[in-house]
Order: structure tokens, then sequence, then C-alpha cells
């Protein structure tokens, strides 16, 4: 390959940091994970038709096995309610197999400064689209989340005084990030199972829900259960099995499927398909986040942190092999491109403003050009940033004073990339050489990915959705406004997990168990049969990869980071149109055992449809950018700039103050999905509850 300007490597430099354990950095990377007893064949079946359905019961059903689904059962389980949990693969989804150079966890400073839960909860809510109370409850739950955590046997790092060691992410003022490393939420998933099996927690490996049972009462409709297919249930075709609940906590993540570029792991369709289909409300699904990861066709992972904030040489490689210091048509001089590098690390997600004045964000969008432009983005750790102009070189002396005085209290003004990089993190650099990359020897190609969906279904302050009986904890859940810092996903998880088993408890104490209408769940398997049988039918429709393949593109390239209104309108149109032809004409698929995916892709057409659905609705609406999107609009306010590239097309519009105070709602309705609003209340007020007064209450709703 031929450069456009690059100097020969300088020998490693390793004096003055020390070098950890190799079997130290195996143990926070190479998590050895719990073995889990599977639950027994159930004797009780249902028979429908010719198939006999096994039937699982519980009190509580909990949909997943990630950090926020399995906090919910242990909480649950430890209040004495009968849990089951339904995995679709054990250690197989984003809690387990997701993370960055050091994964935060967001929670209530507990260092010598301590900590202002408003201004937490403001920290949370200040991008709009949230409920301050809501803000205000993932703070002061935050100190319980984290303690119980460290009880079950989380790593968190802490100095001789016991203050947990603390770091500032995205969107966070305060500095209240902290981390065992690239696989903090895989280790907060690990203690969470040693719990599980340690209370006796059953566990239903290999199953995944496919649609929610419920039945009418004199207020409207409650959940009884939720038709799943289990891999090793072989007394009917498909594997169905029937899972009888009194209450279903959804916790199976986010859409991960959605995208093309993504860092999500292979096959997360998430829970919001089966929540729509069964007429739950979502909200907030314009909003997601976007930033630079490594590609899903390799190991999918985020670049934030120190891998950026080591300022490593960027650049792209062309078809014919030819490298370009691609960056230099951006940024004006080096010291502000390398400046930039390094904020990525703390201010990761694409944000429309930041594309301002020569910010991070300006980073994104050209990587996300070099991307369209079909050339492969790569990071050399072995080699210092290329200059922007000639006469300039890089040079740490020569960097904005925020980045210099970050490497200086690191002890990280070290030659070369890679040696600050194994000063600040070599977790960072074990974690790739696991998965066949080593950053001491080769560059890192990455891109633009979707990374975390804001939105999801609607809760309120307890994780209540809209349909009696369910509730729904974690990346499923739209317990998110538009901007959240960076670890309070992992956070709320854990907050919610707890605050749902609470209100399944005292839900317990004023009401009896309701017996189910057997024949109306026979009516639901019963049709849910006949859809199966259909899926085989080799004259159906599509197939669910030509499904898949249509969907990951439309999102991909019409609804991540730059939008305009006539492609998301036609976007929606094309979306629209696949999903009728889906549930008209069927999907096909070549075995009984896989019509389980047929009904994820199915669901994932009406997900696609109603994201498309309120971003329409929104930018119709007059909805300007903000958090994961640049709506761009000739008319448009603000404009990026670049050093030697005309941006001209990327003029977008500005956010409406007035969008921050309301939630768009989306559910489905016949064969519409209908948008409607609600005020959010932004108010930083908390009323203080005295001890005499609020403890007699408290102990009555507990019971």
């Amino acid at each position: 390959m031929t450069s456009e300007n690059s100097t020969a490597p300088s020998s490693s430099q390793q004096d003055g940091f020390d070098t950890i354990p190799q079997e130290i950095l195996d143990r926070l990377t190479r998590v050895d994970m719990p073995t889990v007893k599977d639950v027994p064949p159930s004797e009780e079946t249902m028979q429908v038709g010719d198939a006999t359905i096994p039937v699982y019961r519980c009190e509580t059903l909990v949909l997943g096995s990630g950090a926020a689904g399995m906090r919910a059962a242990v909480e649950s389980k430890r209040r004495g309610i009968d849990v089951l949990v339904a995995s679709t693969g054990l250690f197989a989804g984003t809690s387990a197999c997701s993370g960055s150079d050091k994964q935060t966890l967001y929670t209530a400073s507990t260092d010598y400064k301590g900590d202002n839960f408003l201004k937490y909860a403001q920290s949370l809510c200040s991008g709009g689209g949230m409920n301050f109370s809501t803000a205000y409850v993932e703070a002061v739950g935050s100190i319980d989340a984290i303690g119980g955590l460290q009880f079950m046997g989380l790593p968190l790092p802490h100095d001789d005084h016991g203050a947990i060691l603390r770091y500032q992410t995205d969107h966070d003022e305060a500095g209240r990030a902290t981390s065992c490393g690239p696989r903090t939420s895989k280790l907060m998933v690990k203690v969470l199972f040693d719990e599980a099996n340690t209370l006796g927690m059953r566990i239903l490996s290999g199953c995944s829900g496919i649609q929610i049972v419920k039945e009418k009462t004199e207020t409207g409709e409650r959940v009884v259960g939720v038709l799943a297919t289990h891999r090793p249930e072989k007394r009917n075709p498909y594997g169905f099995v029937f899972l009888a609940c009194q209450d279903l906590v959804i916790a199976t993540g986010g859409p991960g499927e959605l995208y093309r570029d993504s860092v999500y792991p292979h096959h997360c369709h998430g829970g919001l398909g089966i929540a729509l289909e069964a007429g739950i409300e979502l909200t907030n699904v314009t909003e997601s986040q976007f930033g630079i990861g490594t590609p899903r066709t390799t190991f999918p992972w985020n670049l934030s942190g120190t891998y950026v904030q080591v300022m490593p040489r960027v650049y792209s490689v062309d078809e014919d092999g030819n490298e370009h210091n691609f960056l230099a048509r951006y940024y004006r001089t080096t010291r502000e491109m390398v400046s930039n590098t390094f904020r990525k690390g703390y201010q990761w997600p694409f944000h429309s403003t930041r594309m301002l004045d020569y910010g991070s964000s300006l980073l994104d969008l050209a990587v996300f050009l070099e991307q369209k432009a079909g050339r492969k983005v790569y990071l050399d750790f072995l080699r210092n940033p290329d200059p922007v102009n000639e006469g300039e070189s890089f040079s740490l002396d020569d960097l904005d004073p925020d980045v210099r005085a970050y490497l200086e209290n690191n002890d990280a003004l070290f030659e070369l990339p890679i040696d600050r990089l194994k000063r600040m993190n070599p977790l960072a650099i074990e974690l790739y050489r696991m998965h066949g990359t080593d950053l001491c020897k080769e560059p890192l190609e990455f891109a633009m990915n979707n990374q975390h969906m804001n939105g999801g279904i609607l809760i309120d302050d307890w994780g209540k959705t809209s349909l009696e009986g369910c509730y729904s904890v974690g990346e499923a859940a739209g317990s998110h406004g538009v901007t959240r810092p960076g670890g309070a996903a992992l956070n709320s998880g854990q907050v919610f997990g707890k605050r749902v088993a609470i209100a399944i408890k005292r839900s317990r104490l004023d009401s009896k168990p309701v017996e189910a209408d057997t024949k109306n769940i026979e009516a639901n398997l019963a049709k849910a049969l006949e859809t199966a049988a259909s899926f085989l039918d080799p004259t159906n429709g599509k197939t669910t990869n030509e499904v898949k393949t249509e969907i990951q593109a439309r999102m991909s390239d019409h609804a991540g980071i730059i939008c305009s209104a006539s492609e998301v309108s036609a976007a929606l149109a094309e979306a629209r149109k696949l999903r009728e032809e889906v549930e008209s004409n069927g999907l096909r698929v070549s075995s009984p055992s896989l019509v389980g995916s047929a009904f994820r892709w199915r669901h994932m057409a009406m997900v696609s449809e109603a994201v498309l659905t309120a971003l329409d609705h929104y930018i119709q609406h007059g909805g300007g950018s903000r958090g994961a999107r640049a709506i761009c609009d000739d008319q448009g306010t603000q404009c990026p700039e670049a050093k030697d590239e005309d941006l001209s097309r990327f003029r977008f519009k500005e956010e409406l103050a007035k969008d921050r105070e309301e939630k768009l709602i989306v559910k489905r309705v016949g064969d519409s999905f209908p948008i409607s609003s609600q005020p959010v209340d932004l108010t930083p007020e908390v009323s203080r509850e005295f001890f005499e007064k609020g403890w007699g209450p408290y102990l009555i709703k507990e019971g």
C-alpha cells in the first residue's frame, strides 16, 4: 500500500508503567461464566388440534437473561415470588457480548466529593423526552444498584479508603462513571447468575417468546402467558411451549437486528415486535445512539474511551490499496484533529451539534462519508497521526489543554499510541487480541454503527407498561430520554430490575390470582400453529433472509446519522409495503425448526415501520436535529464546515425546544401505527418524605 503521508514507527517504549500480570487480564476479559442447570421438561401439556404443547407455570416470567432481566429475576426470587427466566441464548445477548474500552456503569459518585441527586437526575433528563421523576428514581436507586452488585461480587475498582474510582463519560458533567474494564456488563451478568444459582432460580435456556397471550378483563386486558419456541422441545414440530404467568417482565434488549451497520451481537431482535403485536405502547423510538466501532462482520465493539484518547493514526484505504489521511480534509490543524479524536473518548455518540465548529462529531461524519465512498477506515496504534498541513507534525506538546492535562494526569505521555494505550488500558489491547486482532502488530478496521436504542416500551416509574401485568426493564424499556450519559443504561436496568420486583410483590398483597381462560389460550395457540404451518409453504412470500436484508439496508441507509424528510418518508412507504406483504403473503422457511425466525422477522418488519412512522411524524411536524440524527434540510439554520470539503448538503435543522417537553408514543392499532404525544415534567422538584410520616405507609405497602 502507498501512503499520502506517513513515517516509520518508533520502537515501543514500555518503561514507566507496570505490566499487569496476564492472569489478571484474563480474569477481566476471558470471563468464565457459571454453569446453569436447565429446567426439566414439563409434564403438563395442552392438546391443541394434533399438537401437544408443553406448559410451564410461574408467578413471574422474565423474558431475557441479560443484566436487567436477571436483576429483576433475582430481586423477585428474594421476595418469595416463583420466577421463571426464559432465555433465547445464555450469555449471548448484549449484556454478555457487548462493551467498550472500559465499559461504563454510571452511578451516583461515592468518592470524597459525594454527589447531588438533583444534579444527577438533571444530567439524565436534560436532553428532553424523560420525566424528571424517572431520572430521580434512577439517581437515588443507583446507590442500591451498585451496592447490590458489589455484594454479589462485581469487582469494581476502589481506592484504599473504599471509594470507587471514577472518570468522565459522555453527557457527564460530574465524572460519575466507573468500570470493571471492557466486560463490565458481562461481569454483572456473571455475578447475577451466580446469585440466581444460589437462589435456585428456574432458567429455561434456548427459549424465545414469540407471542404475548392476553385476555380481556373488566378494565381492559391483562397478560396470561407467552407462546415461545424451545429448542430442545420435540413434542410438536415447532418446539412450541406455553409459559403461563401472572406477571411478565420483558427484558429482551434492543432491536439490534434493525440495522446492517451495528455493534449488536447477531440475533438480537429485542422485544419491541412482540410488544407492538400485543398492542403495548412504545415511546421515544426515534432516539438511538450511533458511534464508531469495529464492524459486525468481525468483532463488533464500541471504540470509545482510551481507544481514541491515545490518539492513534486514523486513515482510510481505497479499492486500489492507497492510504488516505482523510481527516486532513476536515480539520484545519493537526492539533485540532488529534484533540477532537481524543474527545471521541467521552463524546462517543454522534451528535449533530458536535459537527459544528470542527468538533468531535465531524470525525463521525468524515468516517461515514469514507464508508459511503467504498473505503475502509482504520486506527493504527503503531503510528502517531499524520499531520494536516505541510510543515506540521504531531506533538504531545501541541494539544488542547484538556487533552494534555488528561494524559498528564494518567502518566500517559508516551511516544506512540500503543504505549499510551498500554499505560491507560492494557485490557483494551487484550480484548482484541483474544478476538484475533493484535493492536501491537496490526491496524484495526472500524466504521459508524448503530449501538443502542434510547426508546422502547413505554413504562412508568415502576416499570409498568400499558398492558396490565406486563413490565419492562433494560434496553427493551423506553426509560431514557433523547440523550443519556454513557453507562446510564446499565444503571437503569439494575434500578428498574429491583423496582419491578417491588411493584410485583406489592401488587400481590391486594389481589388474588385469577384463573386464566383456557379456551382463550387454546384459540391463540391454534392460530399460532396455523401461522407456523404457513411458513413452511414453498409458495409463500419472501424468505427471512430477504426480509432481513431489506430492513437492515433501509434503516442503515435512510435512518442513520444523516436523515432528510423526503428519504424518511420514502423509507416509511417501503417499510409499510414490506410489512403488509409479509402479513398478507407470509414468510418462507425451509424447516419447522426455523419458524421462530419467521415470527421474529415478522416482528422486525413491524418494528421498522413503527420507528420510521415515529421519525417521519417527528420530522413532518417540524422536528429538528437532536441526539442520534442530523435532520438535513436546505432551509436549515446550521451547517458543518470542513477545511477542504463542501458540507453544504449537510445543512441541518435545529431541534425545537418544545419537542423536549414531550414523548412520542406509537402503538399498533389494526393495520396502522398511530402517533400520540405525552408531556414530560422536567421540573427538578422533590418533596422530602419525613421518617415518621413515611415509615407507616411504607410498612403497609410492603405488607
